[in-house]
């Protein structure tokens, strides 16, 4: 269906806001998927905090053109959905993956994280880090460890003097 100059100007300026938003774009083709398929993906990935939308792929290349996005032979042909990842870009690219893994449809064509162009394989192995909460988490852990270690140091010659000291009392008292 043809769009009208407004809409598709209405169209382009989605697009580009959606990408200015996003912390990656993650380009699918879904040529064969049910409206139902559609669905249940736009759903997982709502729930990580993103958006996933089937667009026209000439007025998508505009919008990465205007957001300074190069973009490689082949990304933008046939049938385009882009996931917009506005949160957690590896959770995003996981809830893709899983709906990839159930509908024979959906296949990856690559993807942008900032202006660095990602490959469908990047994508995939995006797809198979933890969420950014057990990455934090996992962060956290590391940051501490050395603290944790310190404080064990210093109060081990206090803790080992501390019970020189109650032996002493203990054996001042039993005699």
């Amino acid at each position: 269906m043809a769009l009208s100059k407004q809409r598709k100007q209405e169209v382009l300026a989605q697009y580009k806001e959606w990408m200015s938003q996003s912390q990656a774009l993650i380009l699918m083709d879904y040529k064969g998927a049910s409206v139902k398929d559609m669905e249940e993906a736009r759903s997982k990935v709502r729930e990580t905090g993103g958006e996933f939308h089937v667009v026209k792929n000439r007025l998508a290349k505009l919008a990465l053109k205007e957001n300074n996005y190069e973009i490689p032979e082949g990304y933008l042909e046939n049938s385009t959905a882009i996931g917009f990842a506005f949160e957690d870009v590896a959770s995003t690219a996981k809830a893709l993956s899983e709906q990839a893994k159930d509908v024979d449809a959906f296949k990856f064509k690559g993807g942008f994280m900032g202006a660095e162009v990602l490959s469908s394989a990047q994508v995939d192995t995006l797809a198979k880090l933890p969420p950014l909460a057990v990455l934090q988490a996992q962060l956290l852990g590391v940051l501490q460890a050395p603290a944790s270690k310190l404080v064990r140091t210093v109060a081990e010659p206090a803790r080992g003097l501390a019970a020189v000291i109650k032996a002493k009392s203990e054996e001042s008292v039993a005699a």
